[in-house]
């Protein structure tokens, strides 16, 4: 599916409460409810009597797997930014987009999370999750950790031309597995990618219990250059978005424009709620090159995005 789209700051990424009233949106309505288990009916592998904790004084360790390199003709077949490629109307739009989104960050306390999610399949959530991890990775001082959140439909190994392993999902599952293992580095240094791991019908319950935030402090602290991006499932089609939003600093919601309705924007702000703040992608969007910086640009997202 051929998309053309503008990222440009007050085009594309916005304050949600200046693009959208969202305090009308979501007013009188609950964050989603979710279920932890109790010793009593335990998910297999997870002792939440005992949460994983991180010690005081714990760093991140470094990763130390094989490193595996991303395909670059997968990437430009896909339409994606290409790493130490030439500059282009859409790598300067994304530039502009993560200067905005790394001004946010630091002050919550949930860390350097972000996740990119959308109301249904089809809306881009996945293009722009690829496209904003390769540029922050252009970025000199960071180190950026892509998760394939999408636990029913992932795809991000793929898009980059990576062989997947374990992944968050097995981590959770399986206190035996350490979730640093599971990451894949690629030639790029500064950019590396957390598969989404098995299957699994308890998705929603693992990411809830106190192991999810355990083992995403195990990746992060005392490195405060890391930034963890998460490709979300879509919100109105699997609760595991809305409990991913309550461990994110920000959560950028891609909005399809001329095709995701009002009332799933709606829907899926109130699913939103946990996040430390909300702000809107606005994908497919065509300017008339007069009227903006850089125009537009094909870019390219199908289903399952």
């Amino acid at each position: 599916m051929n998309k053309h789209s503008s990222l440009s700051k007050g085009s594309l990424i916005e304050r949600a409460t200046e693009i959208y009233d969202f305090s009308v949106a979501l007013k009188g309505r609950a964050a989603p409810y979710v279920e932890v288990p109790d010793e009593a009916s335990p998910l297999p592998g997870v002792d939440f009597a005992e949460p994983v904790t991180v010690p005081a004084g714990f760093r991140a360790p470094d990763w130390h797997g094989p490193v595996q390199s991303i395909d670059r003709i997968a990437l430009a077949e896909g339409d994606y930014l290409l790493p130490d490629g030439p500059v282009t109307a859409m790598s300067e739009e994304f530039r502009l987009l993560k200067r905005d989104l790394l001004a946010q960050l630091g002050d919550d306390p949930r860390g350097n999370r972000i996740l990119v999610c959308s109301a249904h399949n089809g809306e881009g959530k996945s293009f722009c999750a690829v496209n904003l991890a390769l540029s922050l990775a252009a970025e000199k001082d960071k180190e950026i950790l892509l998760v394939d959140a999408d636990f029913g439909k992932p795809g991000i190994p793929e898009a980059l031309g990576l062989t997947a392993g374990c992944g968050l999902m097995d981590a959770l599952a399986d206190p035996a597995i350490t979730i640093e293992n599971c990451v894949i580095r690629t030639d790029i240094p500064s950019l590396s990618v957390l598969p989404s791991g098995r299957p699994s019908n308890n998705d929603t319950e693992y990411l809830a219990s106190a192991r999810t935030d355990a083992l995403l402090n195990r990746l992060t602290e005392g490195r405060p250059d890391r930034i963890i991006l998460f490709d979300s499932p879509p919100l109105l089609a699997a609760s595991a978005g809305a409990v991913l939003a309550s461990h994110v600093a920000i959560a950028l919601l891609v909005v399809r424009a001329d095709q995701t309705s009002e009332s799933a924007l709606r829907d899926a702000a109130g699913m939103l709620k946990g996040a430390g703040q909300v702000q809107l992608l606005l994908n497919g969007v065509t300017f008339s090159g007069g009227g903006r910086r850089f125009g537009s640009y094909p870019a390219k997202g199908g289903e399952g995005e």
